[in-house]
């Protein structure tokens, strides 16, 4: 543990900790879990995707041999959660609003009489006609998915309508005024189908009381707020609830929010026996309700004859399905995302976040961002051609530099966005000319890093090891696996020396959880501040111990040593033998840029976007104009991320990233009728596999932030999967000189937009 280590690790590359055991199947999962007397959980669900309950008799699944508890709302509070609108009970009690609405759970002794006891409960609607177009959803004369939304409680600040739990506007300038001042006006219309989280793991919940405590072992991506869901719902102290998760099978957001603790806790404490719910695939892909939103982007924009844009309109519309939950956070991330990095003086934005009777949508992966980074990179090689340029010159008259101002007065600090597009055409052009039915698409974007408050506590063990304890999520990106990287260059140790106990609410301090590519940002902030406490005492103790100024120590390969003098050194394992060395970080998030949203509506907190980091891929795309399937050969993808800390970690977020945005543009959409999922399953509900995956070329630009993450580090884990949809999107078009305007842009539909031009592609 004292072996020479380089005089910075940033940057190096090391074995996660959490790596071999994954590898070598040793890692326990949630739903690998086992305990004495376990009884299996199990859901009714509705089954239809709108209905008025009549009744509900649970008197013959209650008798069935083998089940011990048979719940429905009576058996539940009566409370109405949500993050920014409560519109939601655990139990459905008049009306379910969804195919997938929880009815009753069941616990019993095996899955199977669980699942009789399922069948066996004997629900009584009366159908109501689905509400499935959020555009028709919006007319006030529609019939209302939630007849009491004016009565629910909301999150200060949420500006609401008759089907609308989010309406938001973004005003910059006078949009009337910018286009009498364009020469060009382009108007057009694309849409995106909802699109699957698909961890490789299903959720899985167990639960388990001791006296008036319950420990609930979850597959959640946040487990404190999912402890609060499950305190506010079942009307507990929070420090009566503690949330643990083993290994994470991964989430991209699916995971997110507070889900199905709460029921399994329920029916844990009617049977007084540790309770386990797992999910089939079918249950993944129907009673999850965090899907990426299905979306409506019209966008109109004006151009002088040079080709720079004067004003944009844009109206978004978000099918949120039957709940609000964090919706809001793509309601108001698209509209920050219809400007793009572009230099827009006038711009009027607004977007609807409508109910419907789907599946309830939420914070998948960069939520608001493929699908409205889509519909715009399109939208700006439109531009192009009608200005007569050519689409990567076009953009450089537009992107924003440093100096420039945003949407809502936001001023930008960095060219990188610029530089990103330079590098990455630079890259791409090393290639091949694109031969037949080929094409080159580019796509630019920008995102934001979430500052939100986070902790960490550090101390160094008698043996000179490290022990990092945080509230932070691993979801498999390996975020929180890099902590030690930034312990051991403040403290001069090998990383491979620090330990890291995390997710369990009982242990950590709080943390958001694995959500909007914050770990890093925040948490890494927590640690550093924690090293840095536990550094200064380090040499304090050895200027005493060595007679020495302390600003002639240094620490490196776990000692502190005097500069230059190498043999004069005490191990940190000495001090940490004789003393605590503990200390605790609090991560206090930076603020937000200054900006001006007066003129703006129903604002919650994205109206500027914190470090911002921007990035252009650049897609190489073959069209076979016989069958319309497209074949993605290659993805350049360079991104500036202020200071990359990690790289193989962040090779690994842009390769994975790159590869799920490809199955958006291509692939993954759901199909419905009638309100009912019709591929609810991997058979119908095509992924992107390793045999498909592009050669991807990732290069990373530095460009640290002062009020960004540790070392000047900006967000990683969302961007990587914003831009690629819309390069391979820009590449169709010009591999066939057509353009599909739906997505997921499936051999069908680019067949369709060969053979029908006027059809777009939208059918």
């Amino acid at each position: 543990m004292t072996a020479t280590v380089p005089p910075t690790v940033l940057g190096s590359r090391f074995v996660r900790r959490d790596g071999p055991e994954k590898v070598s199947g040793e890692a326990r999962y949630t739903a690998d879990l086992s305990f004495t007397g376990l009884l299996h959980a199990a859901f009714v669900y509705a089954g239809r995707p709108h209905a008025r309950i009549v009744s509900i008799d649970t008197t013959a699944a209650s008798r069935l041999p083998g089940v011990h508890a048979v719940l429905t709302a009576a058996d539940a509070p009566p409370v109405r959660y949500g993050m920014f609108v409560k519109d939601r009970t655990l139990f459905a009690t008049d009306v379910v609003r969804f195919e997938a609405e929880i009815v009753a759970a069941v616990a019993a002794d095996t899955a199977e009489h669980a699942a009789a006891a399922v069948a066996a409960v004997q629900v009584v609607y009366q159908d109501l006609p689905p509400i499935l177009d959020p555009e028709a959803a919006l007319d006030p004369d529609s019939a209302p998915v939630h007849a009491g939304w004016a009565g629910y409680g909301t999150q200060s600040g949420v500006q609401r309508g008759h089907n609308d739990c989010g309406h938001m506007t973004s005003v910059k300038g006078d949009v009337d005024a910018g286009f009498a001042e364009a020469d060009l006006t382009l108007t057009e219309t694309y849409t995106s189908d909802m699109v699957h989280a698909v961890p490789i793991e299903p959720h899985a919940v167990v639960a388990e009381w001791q006296g008036t405590t319950v420990t609930i072992w979850s597959t959640s991506q946040v487990p404190f707020p999912a402890r609060a869901g499950v305190a506010e719902t079942l009307q507990l102290p929070l420090s009566d609830v503690r949330i643990v998760v083993p290994h994470l099978g991964g989430g991209f957001g699916g995971k997110c929010d507070f889900h199905f603790e709460a029921h399994v806790a329920l029916l844990a404490r009617a049977t007084r026996r540790p309770v386990r719910l797992v999910f089939s695939r079918r249950e993944e892909f129907l009673a999850t309700d965090k899907v990426r939103h299905a979306t409506r982007i019209r966008l109109t924009t004006g151009l002088r004859r040079d080709g720079t844009i004067t004003a944009r309109r844009a109206r978004l519309v978000l099918d949120s399905g039957a709940y609000c939950g964090d919706a809001l956070f793509a309601t108001e991330i698209g509209l920050m995302m219809v400007a793009g990095p572009y230099r827009i003086p006038h711009l009027h934005a607004e977007v609807h976040t409508v109910y419907t009777n789907r599946t309830p949508a939420g914070s998948v992966r960069a939520p608001g961002g493929p699908q409205t980074c889509w519909a715009v990179e399109q939208h700006t090689d439109e531009l192009a051609a009608l200005a007569g340029l050519d689409p990567v010159e076009f953009r450089r008259r537009n992107l924003v530099r440093a100096g420039d101002t945003g949407q809502t007065g936001q001023r930008f600090v960095s060219a990188s966005a610029v530089e990103c597009l330079d590098r990455a055409v630079e890259l791409a052009a090393r290639g091949p000319e694109p031969g037949p039915h080929e094409g080159l698409g580019v796509a630019v974007g920008w995102w934001f890093s979430l500052s939100v408050p986070s902790g960490a506590h550090l101390r160094i063990n008698p043996d000179g090891t490290g022990t990092i304890v945080t509230g932070a999520q691993e979801n498999g990106s390996g975020s929180v696996m890099g902590l030690p990287l930034l312990a051991a260059q403040e403290l001069g140790m090998a990383p491979g020396a620090f330990s890291v106990q995390y997710q369990d609410t009982g242990s950590g301090p709080f943390d958001i959880g694995s959500a909007g590519s914050q770990t890093t940002f925040n948490n890494g902030r927590a640690v550093v501040e924690a090293a840095r406490v536990i550094r200064d005492r380090l040499l304090d103790l050895a200027a005493a111990r060595l007679e020495i100024d302390r600003a002639d120590l240094e620490l490196a390969g776990g000692t502190v040593r005097v500069r230059g003098v190498p043999e004069r050194s005490v191990p940190i394992a000495e001090f940490a033998a004789s003393t605590q060395l503990i200390a605790s970080g609090s991560g206090t998030p930076p603020p937000l840029p200054e900006h001006d949203v007066s003129g703006c509506g129903g604002r919650l907190g994205y109206a500027a976007f914190a470090a911002p980091s921007f990035f252009c891929d650049v897609a190489r795309v073959r069209v076979d104009p016989d069958t319309g399937v497209a074949t993605v050969g290659e993805v350049v993808a360079v991104h500036e991320f202020g200071r990359v800390l990690n790289p193989v970690g962040a090779e690994g977020q842009v390769e994975g990233g790159v590869v799920q945005a490809m199955g958006m543009a291509l692939l993954e959409g759901s199909r419905y009728a009638d309100g009912h999922q019709l591929n609810p399953g991997l058979l119908g509900y095509k992924l992107v596999t390793a045999a498909d995956a592009p050669r991807i070329v990732s290069e990373f630009l530095d460009d640290p932030v002062d009020q960004g993450g540790p070392y000047g580090a900006k967000a990683v884990g969302e961007p990587t999967v914003v831009g690629t949809t819309a390069a391979i999107g820009n590449a169709i078009a010009a591999a066939t000189g057509r353009r599909v305007r739906a997505l997921p842009m499936t051999a069908e539909r680019v067949w369709t937009a060969l053979h029908d031009p006027a059809d777009g592609g939208r059918s």
